[in-house]
């Protein structure tokens, strides 16, 4: 195949980020920074001469308006956009709406860094980093993997959770280290694609 492009972007900031609150599969709004983070990120890949042939995204309205920005920074907004639950962010069941400060009051400071920052401790209710990427890195490898192999370029716009779960098998991190990675809102991650893998160049 001839070398390609793929793009991770987490979505900009969310009014619930803004509040310091756990997300999750809750659908609040992006933030006026955060629209502004899709717009920057938008013209910083049309900058570097990137295009996409599609767009894959969560079925979370944060992800889907920050991709549409990009796309349409791009001039790209005719593109077509595949939307799907597994892209998801990682479910934090009972954790989801509650201030972090809150949470670790209610369960103690101990315990919200376990569930927070281990890789297989899933908070009551809600999923693990592990279980994120037993959805995640499936359908990448039945839908998005073939367009990359027909040598389409790609954007992904998703989460932090869902992104780690990429970026820890594309990179080949451990386990151990990959709960440590902060992918920050707005800031495209960018892979070449080739016969010879899937590199990261930025």
């Amino acid at each position: 195949m001839k070398q390609t492009n793929l793009v991770l972007v987490r979505h900009g900031q969310s009014e619930w980020n803004k509040k310091n609150l756990f997300t999750g599969w809750k659908d609040p709004n992006l933030t006026d920074l955060g629209i502004e983070e899709a717009k920057k990120a938008g013209n910083l890949l049309k900058e570097r001469g990137l295009a996409f042939d599609i767009m894959f995204t969560s079925d979370l309205f944060r992800a889907q308006e920050t991709g549409r920005i990009i796309l349409e920074q791009m001039n790209l907004g005719h593109i077509e956009v595949v939307k799907d639950q597994s892209l998801n962010e990682r479910n934090y069941g009972e954790l989801a709406g509650l201030n972090k400060d809150e949470a670790r009051v209610k369960w103690g400071e101990e315990q919200v860094h376990i569930w927070r920052r281990s890789y297989d401790i899933p908070p009551p209710g809600g999923e693990s980093l592990k279980n994120t990427a037993e959805r995640v890195l499936p359908y990448f490898n039945s839908e998005i993997l073939p367009k990359i192999k027909e040598s389409q370029n790609i954007l992904v716009a998703a989460h932090g959770n869902s992104l780690r779960a990429l970026v820890m098998e594309l990179e080949k991190i451990s386990s151990d280290e990959i709960v440590k990675l902060e992918i920050a809102t707005g800031d495209p991650l960018t892979y070449k694609c080739s016969d010879q893998g899937i590199i990261r160049i930025d």
